[in-house]
């Protein structure tokens, strides 16, 4: 089964070989503590040879405006409320009142003001004009223009710059020369405490990718710090459920407006949902009565169970981090992973450093070492719930 955003068919084939201690992690433990890097090994990932680095993002615009007076049915002016989109209001735009369904044409357009921006218009384009109440929907839908006439008015907009810091994550294991010599019924102690700093590397990679907050410590000095930005921080829309009518309640009637209006509103068809006991036993309830959910076992490595709706499909992670932090019980984060980005700086991907201990050294360290940062391409993509305590 391929995933949207992810490398291959869902299985590691017999000749898929890690490239980086990442990668191995990923076949080491896929369900274990970070399975964010384990599907994020799988994903397009990119290099970067700057610890900041940089993203364009842009969206098209909505336009959809709203009047900021009152217009009687013989106004051949009409008042809107400033807004990033009024300027997309051109002579020969054709502006359309949601409320009377009435067709307006705009002749032409006055300076903005402080909070209202005024238009001349032609009313009742192919109908009666109407009477239209402060605050209603106007909506541009398109333009119209005379046969022989002059180019319009040009509108353009730009996208806007983001970026995020590389951050560097270093696990250390010392084993003394005695230990490494002592023969241990419980096997090669070296190796044993090498893979617990894996696990607890990645676990904190993981971490880093939920709650860091973009930061850089003494900047201009030659050793500065710098912190990656996490979802938690980065992701923009939100759904706090203890805000709702009954607080901490989302019913099944209100997830299904969740999944059309906001979960599924932008991006893919097909998203990755990691989530609290509270939410899967919250979701498990609603499944029973609406959905079969299917029990994706392996795919990527990573088990969950994916919930085909009317409005897309939901790929479902209990993550082991959300069960640790109690406050996560009722929290689920979903990912459009076409829209996530694993950024490493150069030659600096999860790898193990052998023997860095000094000289005089009695002892043998090593360390895996990752610089790395996380780059959400798009942000409306995305989607945080919480507080989601019960469905009825």
């Amino acid at each position: 089964m391929a995933i949207l955003g992810l490398r291959g068919t869902g299985q590691f084939t017999t000749d898929f070989r890690p490239t980086n201690y990442r990668e191995l992690y990923t076949l080491l433990e896929p369900s274990g503590a970070a399975p964010l890097q384990a599907l994020l090994a799988m994903t397009s990932g990119e290099s970067t040879d700057d610890p900041k680095f940089n993203h364009f993002r842009d969206e098209l615009p909505n336009r959809v405006l709203n009047l900021g007076a009152a217009a009687t049915n013989s106004a051949t002016t009409i008042s809107l409320t400033n807004h990033a989109d009024v300027p997309f209001i051109t002579a020969g735009t054709m502006l359309h009142s949601t409320s009377t369904g009435e067709n307006m044409l705009v002749t032409s357009t006055a300076a903005a003001g402080s909070s209202l921006t005024v238009v001349t218009v032609t009313r009742g384009i192919g109908s009666t004009a109407a009477a239209i109440l402060i605050n209603k929907e106007i909506v541009i839908i398109g333009s119209a223009q005379a046969e022989g006439g002059n180019s319009p008015d040009a509108v353009s907009f730009d996208p806007t710059v983001e970026y995020n810091y590389t951050q560097i994550f270093k696990t250390p294991v010392n084993v003394s020369r005695t230990l490494k010599n002592t023969t241990l019924r419980t096997g090669d102690k070296e190796q044993e405490q090498l893979t617990k700093a894996l696990k607890m590397h990645m676990g904190d990679i993981e971490r880093a990718m939920f709650f860091g907050k973009r930061h850089i410590l003494n900047g201009s000095s030659s050793t500065p710090t710098r912190f990656t930005g996490g979802l938690f921080e980065s992701i923009t829309n939100i759904t706090d459920a203890a805000s709702n009518t009954t607080a901490n309640r989302i019913t099944e009637k209100e997830f299904d407006r969740l999944l059309v209006e906001d979960l599924f509103a932008y991006g893919s068809t097909e998203k990755i949902a990691f989530c609290g006991a509270g939410v899967a036993a919250n979701m498990q309830e609603i499944a029973k009565n609406r959905w079969q959910p299917t029990q994706v076992d392996g795919a990527y490595g990573v088990n969950m169970s994916r919930y085909s709706t009317f409005a897309g499909d939901l790929n479902v992670i209990l993550h082991p981090m959300f069960r640790q932090i109690p406050s996560l019980k009722n929290s689920m984060v979903v990912l459009d992973l076409p829209n996530v980005k694993y950024r490493s700086l150069a030659n600096s991907d999860t790898q193990l450093e052998r023997d860095i201990q000094g000289n005089d050294a009695d002892a043998s360290k090593h360390q895996y070492l990752t610089e790395c940062g996380l780059e959400l391409t798009q942000a409306k993509v995305h989607h945080v719930v919480k507080n989601w305590l019960t469905v009825s």
